[in-house]
């Protein structure tokens, strides 16, 4: 048998490999209580390609899925993969004319989802809903023989072929995911079978993962970093996944974590602050490998988790159009003991196994010497194959290979990369770029944030007279905007940085994404409905 380590096997591949190697032992699980070893799970997954086969139209090559993170939804997502078609994995947090926009978009016929999860995030996908549950029920005896016969012992070189699997490319779409649209028009990621398999090959040379690690999975399959990390890295590899449907709920994840012995979370800093307020101790007592990735990760944050749970929480760094990971610190638990270090604290690691980083000027036309700061660039296997329909966006991000990430940051010797601000987050004040985390840091600091936490954040508003104005949004808070003003001055900072004591507004929740960033498109929105009237715009 080809081993599961080979780089050349296509994703489709390694998971007949993967679910053959945990026939007697879990391979997925989730909180309504479904629990399948690498047989049940490859059986189910067989079984439900066949059903697919039937009722979708032969040149369907895109299918809409809208489902949370759980056995059923890995499933339907792993037997579209094994039909050749394209799982376009549609976000059940946004709202309706986004979500009529992505299906529009993406040319859906079809929508696989329950009428009971639409019912809850209250969505519609008229028509074109395809009932989860109604597609079990058309199952046959025969095609519930054929599945368990095919995942037990027909031989796999034989069960590739009846697969088509041999016909497979690297370059062949695999996933169009919509990017979250928190400073935009939510645009079509295409990645290939090859950009989602580096990242799964890349995982596995940093983690060392094996049949002993199990999963939390709590990242939505619409988000890359839950695509990758949750879905195809369990299915393609050794370790088990156990999931749930909503991450926020820190006293399920942490049972699941108890009951299953997990060893890995892959998290956004915002839920891992949920999980060192209400998660017991105990509950993660197994973890050994902890990451906060999709925003900056703040010490803070590391510090609260790490003295509650004792594992410190690792920083990644990615993108969608990456597939999504780009770099990452390696956890103490994982470093291989002779290895160059590989992992400092303040950085988001260096690139991933395959890729290459490097720094231009702001307009992209120089590279810059290593140590200076300026607009990070990726190349790799993880780059996309760029936007869906519109070759144009493509081309304004990625030239000759290197992806534009957007973001300012800076290299060191070893290729450690150090995010220092992004591009959409600095505002242009009387010529001068201003960091806009920087200043968040600061306020949240001196109005006595804790353990990370965020309760205040800086967006802008144009201005007529400066070109920007900066704007603090926060929670309820015991300081007066002159108090903190007075606070950010003595702290250092230069007084172009400071926003005016009229700069401050109250406001009862800070917008979250689904997939746990900050909702940067809706802050700036608030901004503007309370401020761009004063601003004179």
């Amino acid at each position: 048998m080809e081993s599961t380590a080979d780089g050349s096997l296509v994703l489709q591949r390694r998971m007949l490999r993967a679910c053959r190697s945990a026939a007697r032992r879990l391979k997925l699980a989730d909180s309504l209580g479904n629990r399948l070893t690498g047989r049940e799970l490859l059986t189910r997954i067989l079984a439900a390609r066949s059903v697919l086969e039937r009722v979708l139209e032969r040149d369907e090559k895109m299918v809409g899925v809208l489902l949370p993170p759980t056995v059923g939804g890995a499933v339907v997502n792993a037997a579209l993969a094994l039909s050749g078609r394209v799982a376009v994995n549609l976000n059940y947090t946004t709202n309706q004319s986004i979500l009529d926009t992505c299906i529009e978009r993406a040319h859906l016929r079809h929508v696989i989802s329950s009428p009971a999860f639409l019912a809850r995030v209250k969505l519609e996908v008229g028509d074109k809903l395809l009932d989860a549950g109604g597609l079990k029920n058309q199952l046959t005896v025969f095609d519930k023989i054929a599945a368990y016969v095919h995942a037990t012992v027909t031989p796999l070189p034989l069960l590739e072929k009846l697969l088509h699997l041999d016909a497979i490319r690297p370059d062949d779409v695999l996933t169009v995911i919509f990017t979250s649209g928190s400073t935009g028009d939510p645009k079509g990621v295409v990645l290939t079978q090859e950009n989602v398999g580096s990242n799964v090959r890349a995982i596995d040379h940093l983690l060392h993962v094996s049949a002993a690690d199990v999963a939390l999975g709590v990242l939505p399959f619409f988000h890359s970093y839950g695509y990758t990390t949750t879905l195809w890295t369990p299915l393609a590899l050794d370790p088990a996944v156990v999931y749930h449907t909503d991450p926020r709920d820190a006293q399920t994840v942490g049972k699941l974590a108890r009951e299953h012995h997990a060893t890995i979370l892959m998290a956004t800093p915002t839920f891992l602050r949920i999980y060192t307020r209400r998660t017991p101790a105990e509950d993660f007592s197994t973890l050994e490998v902890v990451f906060g990735a999709a925003e900056k990760l703040p010490r803070e944050v590391c510090d609260a988790f790490e003295k509650k749970f004792g594992v410190r929480p690792s920083e990644a760094y990615g993108a969608t159009e990456l597939a999504p990971l780009v770099a990452a610190n390696v956890p103490a638990s994982r470093h291989v003991p002779g290895r160059p270090p590989d992992a400092r604290e303040g950085t988001v690691g260096q690139p991933i196994l395959g890729s290459r980083a490097r720094i231009t000027d702001r307009e992209g036309l120089r590279e810059l010497p290593i140590g200076e700061e300026g607009l990070l660039w990726i190349t790799g296997p993880n780059v996309m194959q760029g936007y869906l329909d519109r070759p144009d966006l493509t081309d304004k991000v990625v030239k000759d290979g290197w992806y534009c990430t957007g973001d300012i940051a800076v290299l060191d010797r070893e290729g450690f990369i150090r995010i220092t601000g992004r591009e959409s987050r600095f505002s242009k004040i009387g010529g001068e770029m201003v960091p806009h985390l920087t200043i968040e840091e600061a306020v949240n600091a001196e109005v006595g944030a804790a353990d990370g936490e965020l309760l205040a954040v800086v967006t802008s508003v144009p201005d007529r007279t400066k070109g920007e104005r900066l704007i603090v949004l926060h929670l309820p808070m015991r300081y007066e905007p002159r108090e903190i003003v007075k606070k950010l001055s003595q702290r250092g900072l230069p007084n172009l940085w400071i926003p005016s004591t009229d700069s401050f507004a109250e406001i009862e929740e800070l917008p979250v994404l689904g997939s746990g960033k900050l909702d940067l498109r809706k802050l700036q929105a608030i901004a503007h409905e309370r401020f761009a009237a004063e601003s004179g715009t």
